[in-house]
């Protein structure tokens, strides 16, 4: 079970890599290569500060929220750049992959991180 537990983990991170890639396309749809180099920076730097298992504004509340937010809006900025099909392939893949990842038996391969 664990090694299934490390590959759920493994697409948790490929989905934030994916939410960073979804807003430079959004980006470059919107306003060109300044925002598609502007956006995947602004998705990492909330990220890491709300939303990463040691962000320093995170929480239980926060970085739930967080992640809606991230992947909502990098998915409705798929959509807006009209990348429907993968819009609705991302969103899913992300509500599924981080469903599987608060699984009790997924969760306590992450220690919880004390600051």
């Amino acid at each position: 079970m664990k090694v299934l537990g490390w590959l759920v983990l493994a697409l948790v991170f490929v989905d934030e890599l994916l939410a960073a890639a979804a807003a430079a396309v959004w980006g470059h749809h919107t306003g060109g290569v300044l925002l598609a180099v502007a956006m995947p920076l602004v998705v990492v730097a909330v990220w890491w500060t709300f939303a990463s298992p040691k962000a320093p504004r995170g929480g239980p509340v926060v970085r739930p929220v967080t992640k809606v937010v991230v992947f909502g809006l990098t998915g409705a900025g798929l959509w807006a750049a009209g990348h429907h099909g993968w819009a609705v392939a991302f969103l899913v893949f992300s509500l599924v992959v981080n469903g599987l990842a608060q699984l009790a038996q997924v969760r306590a391969l992450v220690p919880e991180v004390r600051r």
